[in-house]
């Protein structure tokens, strides 16, 4: 048994997408979380920038002594899995391959939609992923820049956001899938609107629930799971605490104004 931590981190809101699972299926943990919100969007940004972010956010972590780590982000996991792995020894879970297994698993026509950021889509990831598990399966692929700005903002379902959601699925409507992987961890937020527009025959695959339960299986395996009934969750941001706590709160569904706490992230590298 181990009494460690388990570390997640995303950019911003949208690893507690995995958090809330985490909570769920492993309540017994103390989960250590920390959103990179003074950067946030990385979607956006050059795979150079992004990995190395990725490794300052991780160094961050490392420092709370986890047992794991949950990369709770699509476009990290895309871009600087590899990157991060080589930084440590206890296991790194990451978003892409867990969450490809399942719409493998879910689809019943062959056709898969992936949404992501800029630098998920173009670095192939899920395409890569699907296409070791099942070459024949159709994929159709579009960035959606605006999604993670509308979730940090709290647009999670709001006239705005159902234009933006448009736009973003018609080629997938035109495609004819009937899966949709939510590449990026900020999307399951919009699992409303989206689910809303897409219809209910279209399966949305949340990839901040198929990490966590990855992780989840990777500690059984390893009999790292903890001993204790209820765990202790602490929030790192290194942005202000407020508009975080206030959506994280809502999403989680319980009040965490205590605990969250700004931090610096050092960038001397």
């Amino acid at each position: 048994m181990s009494e460690q931590t388990i570390g997640v981190f995303d950019s911003g809101l949208g690893g507690l997408t995995a958090v809330r699972e985490l909570i769920k299926i492993l309540p017994g943990e103390d989960i250590v979380y920390f959103g990179d919100t003074a950067r946030v969007p990385y979607g956006t940004r050059s795979r150079d920038t992004i990995r190395k972010f990725a490794m300052q956010d991780l160094r961050f972590l490392l420092d709370k002594n986890p047992k794991a780590v949950l990369v709770a982000c699509g476009t990290i996991s895309s871009v600087a899995l590899s990157d991060l792995r080589a930084m440590t020894e206890i296991p790194v879970i990451g978003v892409v391959e867990p969450t490809a297994r399942a719409a493998c698993n879910a689809t019943r026509n062959g056709k898969i939609g992936i949404l992501g950021t800029s630098a998920t889509v173009k670095s192939q990831s899920y395409q890569t992923a699907i296409g070791a598990i099942d070459p024949s399966i159709q994929l159709t692929a579009q960035a959606c820049p605006l999604f993670v700005p509308l979730v940090e903002n709290g647009y999670l379902d709001h006239p705005i956001t159902e234009l933006a959601v448009k736009e973003y699925i018609a080629p997938l409507q035109e495609a004819g899938v009937d899966t949709v992987i939510l590449g990026c961890t900020h999307y399951p937020l919009l699992k409303p609107v989206l689910g809303r527009i897409l219809g209910d025959h279209v399966t949305l695959i949340d990839s901040g629930k198929e990490a966590a339960l990855a992780l989840a299986a990777a500690l059984k395996a390893q009999n790292q799971l903890s001993s204790a009934a209820e765990g202790q969750r602490r929030y790192y941001v290194s942005d202000e605490v407020g508009n975080f706590s206030h959506i994280a709160g809502m999403f989680l569904n319980q009040n965490i104004d205590g605990a969250v706490e700004k931090v610096s992230v050092k960038t001397d590298d």
